[in-house]
């Protein structure tokens, strides 16, 4: 039986805040975490099908940020910041993303695993956690899901040229 108390808790459940993405790769798990985490490859992929990342400045160490712009195809700019929060070496990155303001209502919460697999893949599963329903809700309509996927893909064939 549901009661008043439990449709409240159920209100606030972080699934409903949630997007979540998932993809295996053909690779090792240090090769896929280090495409994430070094300087030198993360700006070369990152963004969705079309667009270029345009990096300002970029620390990737717990407390430093990446301030970036992605660049749609139609030249629209998206000032972009990202906060490391925890970094657990070839396991986990822990991260706020938003725009690049200060205190920015928008930003959210991303967990990223990298689970390394017996026959040398990895599956990477991507978390954002939005504050509010909403704002997940708007996310999705903007299309978060088929460009964090389209994001996923262009790690995907980066990580394939770095292991050949």
């Amino acid at each position: 039986m549901t009661t008043r108390s439990d449709q409240g808790d159920r209100a606030t459940w972080a699934l409903e805040r949630e997007i979540v993405l998932s993809r295996v790769y053909d690779a090792p798990r240090a090769l896929v975490f280090a495409a994430w985490t070094e300087p030198a490859h993360i700006g070369v992929w990152f963004g969705p099908k079309g667009f270029t990342c345009v990096t300002h400045e970029i620390d990737i160490v717990v407390g430093g940020r990446w301030r970036f712009d992605l660049v749609a195809p139609d030249g629209h700019r998206y000032d972009s910041r990202i906060v490391f929060l925890e970094i657990v070496d070839g396991e986990r990155l822990v991260f706020e993303h938003g725009s690049d303001k200060d205190d920015d209502p928008g930003r959210f919460l991303m967990t990223i695993t990298f689970d390394a697999q017996e026959d040398g893949k990895t599956v990477l599963t991507l978390r954002q956690l939005h504050p509010t329903k909403a704002q997940r809700d708007r996310g999705i309509a903007f299309g978060a899901v088929e460009y964090g996927y389209q994001t996923l893909e262009k790690l995907a064939a980066h990580v394939a040229d770095l292991a050949r």
